[in-house]
This record gives structure tokens, C-alpha cells and sequence, in this order.
């Protein structure tokens, strides 16, 4: 059983990276193998919609996302984690999630893997990097634990939160729990997650 948290913050030690470390204690607890993969001072670029991923199932970028995203079709459930930054999810998050449009290939994809998320802010945005994620997750077709989004300004002040650090800490075992129960989607049912509309008839 692997879990891996990913922190899309720009910070080594800030609340994301506290929040994530809480959910992989609960994990840990529960027997997962655990990993933290940080996003701070790695080189991240974001995908140029070059489509040379769709029969390889490999992104033609050679950056730090490339090992991840190995750490990511090896793992049974990943945790994300992101600051907000103007209202929505960090940059970083946002490459990685756009990046991971390479991971569709059978035996290359996220099908079937838990997700959950932590995500922290000092003012508005929380509930839309929670639906944005949402909308990955569903179109990744993972199975979505749950999330944690919390106000706080400092990583003192996050660990005083003791019903937000209890609730982070659940995450983790849930996640553990929910990959023992092995959840599949109808394989003959998986479809695009798009809108359909007049270009799509």
C-alpha cells in the first residue's frame, strides 16, 4: 500500500507541507508506505499541448514532473496539496495537473487511485481549488476520499487547530481504507469527462 502526498507549494515547510505530513501520519498508522514529494525548488514547466503523450502515455518534457509521474502511477492514493495563491491553486498544482494529461494509456493512468486534498488559505479561494481538484479527480476517474481546506496564516498557528489536524490526520487513514476496498470503475463504461455540446454531435 503507497501513499503519495504531493505539495504543489512553493514553500519546504509551510502549511501545505504540515497539512500533508499529518495525512501521511495517519496513513503510516495504518500500515501504508508513505512519500512526500515537494514541489519547492524543483523545475516544473507547464505542458505546451504538444499531444505527443497520447499513444505514449510520456510526456516529451524532461523536468522534475517526470519522475513524479512515476511515483504517481506506482502509488495506490495520492494526497494533494496546495496554498492558495490569488484566489485559486498555486501554479505549480496547476502544472502538474495539466501535465498529467499524459497519464491516460492503460497501465499509465490514475484510474482507481484514492485522491484527497489539503489545501490552505489566508482569505477567499478555498472552495474553488476544491472544485477544480474535484473536476480532475472525476475526469482522472479516481475515487475522492475527502479534503481538508483550512484558514490560517502560519504553521504555528495550523498546529493549534487541533479538530482541523484530528480531520487532516482521518484523511489519511481513510485513504488507506478505501484502497483495501478495492474500488473499480465499469471498465466498459469509462468515458470523457467533457460538456457536450454542437462539437460533439
Amino acid at each position: 500500500m503507497k501513499i503519495l502526498a504531493i505539495s504543489c507549494s512553493p514553500n519546504k515547510d509551510g502549511n501545505t507541507v504540515t497539512l500533508l505530513n499529518t495525512a501521511l501520519e495517519g496513513a503510516k498508522t495504518d500500515g501504508a508506505e508513505v512519500e512526500l514529494w515537494s514541489a519547492a525548488g524543483k523545475d516544473i514547466r507547464p505542458c505546451d499541448d504538444c499531444h505527443a503523450c497520447g499513444k505514449t502515455g510520456k510526456c516529451v518534457i524532461k523536468d522534475d514532473i517526470t519522475p513524479l509521474q512515476e511515483k504517481m502511477i506506482a502509488s495506490d492514493g495520492i494526497i494533494f496539496g496546495t496554498p492558495v495563491y490569488y484566489y485559486g491553486m498555486a501554479a505549480q498544482a496547476k502544472c502538474i495537473i495539466d501535465r498529467s494529461m499524459a497519464l491516460k494509456p492503460p497501465g499509465r493512468n490514475l484510474n482507481n487511485k484514492i485522491a484527497g486534498l489539503v489545501t490552505v488559505a489566508g482569505s477567499f479561494g478555498l472552495s474553488d481549488v476544491v472544485k477544480d481538484f474535484c473536476f480532475y479527480f472525476f475526469s482522472q476517474r479516481m475515487h475522492m476520499a475527502n479534503y481538508i481546506a483550512a484558514y490560517s496564516l502560519g504553521a504555528e498557528e495550523l498546529k493549534k487547530m487541533g479538530k482541523c489536524i484530528q480531520a487532516t490526520n482521518d484523511l489519511g487513514r481513510a485513504m488507506v481504507a478505501m484502497a483495501k476496498m478495492n474500488f473499480k470503475y465499469p471498465a466498459d463504461l469509462i468515458g470523457r469527462s467533457i460538456a457536450y455540446g454542437t462539437h460533439t454531435k
